[in-house]
């Protein structure tokens, strides 16, 4: 087994959450599938990508989608949540909010 899949993917995006100064999806079993779905891309990848995002199977191509992905600081500040809704703003996780679908801001020329 490679060093990148002997991470612990909960510890990480907690990890990520409390550096950031985010908070992780409140839905435990949401919360559990997004995990899952990193396990999965890290098992079959190598690297964190997001799960909810196509991906080219190939880190430099997905360098921007790598979690947390390079477009989760700017949908927080302006949606309250990340596209996948892993991450969430202390300010929207308070509010009770259910997060809701986001524009994408992936450049199309990016997409696989």
């Amino acid at each position: 087994m490679s060093e990148t899949q002997r991470i612990d993917v909960s510890r990480f995006v907690r990890n990520v959450a409390t550096k950031k100064g985010w908070v992780l999806n409140q839905d435990p079993d949401f919360l559990a599938s997004l995990i899952e779905g990193l396990e999965a891309n890290l098992l079959r990848l190598g690297y964190l990508q997001c799960p909810c995002r196509l991906s080219w199977d190939d880190p430099k191509k997905d360098k921007d989608i790598i979690c947390p992905c390079i477009y989760a600081g700017e949908d927080i500040a302006q949606y309250g949540h990340c596209f996948c809704s892993l991450y969430l703003s202390e300010e929207f996780a308070r509010s009770a909010s259910e997060p809701a679908s986001i524009p994408e801001r992936r450049p199309e020329h990016l997409f696989p």
